[in-house]
């Protein structure tokens, strides 16, 4: 194989992977933000935010390695992205930067902070369902032609896009409860794992829905797993995430056991964005719109792939480093700010 076919692979691993690892680390961020409303009183939330205190900005770092990649790697579909889904990725920008207003100034303020908490909350169900959105029109599939997006400012609406925004949202708060059964004990873990049984059952509903809505999409996704003889190695992969659902049902309740919940939590999210990424390929924009065809020249990517050698090892070095200092549980009485 030549550069020009290789490398848009390694590309969209590279992205992929930087995608992956946001969903997966602010994921849980976004979380705590949705299950704020679930706090007993206002000490409590502040013991939810102080898990994520010291490690959430450098979560944002993954979104934009992925951002940053997909404009210099495949300009034809961050391009296409940005004119189709300009007013859901617009929402999502500025319902992160409330977030992250709303997270800093609650730690400050003295009369407010239950206005802080209740905006902290409100910017985390936004970007999560803005980030549902984007996923569920490009799984639907955009109107192009020639690499040239056709629809309207609205195009991207449709009950199915709706669908995927509301299932995020609730696999952030299971991200999110998960996570505090990790970092937390006493009364607040006990919310959380109270909080966790139910929402693997509702992200497994929503799975379900979804996926039984695939074959009347016309990106061809469900298509593609079962041409060729294709679901027979694919099926392990929905097959783990039932079973891993299932561990993870079981291990939510029971104590001892703190970091259990959270790894399968993590493991179910990367066993559905594997199975996304098995239903889309080799397209980059279902349905049409292939990783080869939205490429750049082989002699960019080679030259931005020297940066990412350099890159992307520091900014797996600093997130591990930062986690491992902060490593270990979170008192009710600590505190970081």
């Amino acid at each position: 194989m030549n550069a020009a076919t290789m490398l848009p692979v390694l590309w969209f691993g590279v992205i992929g992977f930087g995608v992956l690892m946001y969903v997966l680390l602010d994921g849980f961020v976004l979380g705590l933000g949705i299950l704020a409303p679930f706090a007993e009183d206002e000490h409590q939330l502040d013991q939810m935010m102080n898990t994520a205190a010291p490690i959430w900005d450098g979560n944002e770092t993954w979104l934009v390695l992925g951002g940053a990649g997909l404009l210099a790697a495949f300009p034809k579909a961050y391009a296409v992205l940005l004119s189709s889904l300009y007013l859901p990725v617009l929402l999502m920008l500025v319902a992160l930067i409330f977030r992250g207003v709303a997270f800093e100034f609650r730690f400050k303020a003295t009369r407010g902070k239950r206005f802080w908490g209740a905006a902290f909350s409100l910017g985390s169900i936004v970007v999560a369902f803005a980030q549902g959105l984007i996923l569920g029109a490009l799984v639907e599939g955009l109107p192009l032609e020639n690499g040239r997006y056709l629809g309207g400012a609205f195009g991207w609406f449709s009950p199915f896009a709706m669908l995927t925004g509301v299932a995020l949202v609730f696999g952030y708060a299971l991200l999110g409860s998960a996570w505090l059964i990790l970092k937390t004990e006493g009364p607040l873990q006990k919310v959380a794992r109270t909080l966790t049984r139910p929402l693997v059952l509702v992200v497994v509903a929503f799975m379900g829905l979804v996926s039984a809505w695939l074959p009347f999409l016309d990106s061809r996704i469900m298509a593609r797993w079962f041409e060729s003889g294709n679901f027979w190695w694919l099926s392990p992969v929905p097959l783990l995430a039932l079973v891993n659902a299932f561990v993870l049902w079981r291990a939510a309740m029971r104590e001892g056991r703190d970091a259990a919940p959270f790894v399968l939590t993590l493991t179910f999210f990367a066993l559905g964005f594997a199975g996304l990424v098995l239903g889309i390929w080799p397209n980059i924009i279902p349905p049409h719109l292939t990783i080869w065809d939205a490429a750049s020249s082989p002699s960019s990517q080679m030259f931005l792939g020297v940066g990412i050698v350099i890159l992307l090892p520091a900014i797996l070095g600093y997130t591990y480093w930062s986690y491992r200092v902060f490593s270990g549980k979170v008192a009710a009485d600590a505190g970081y700010h």
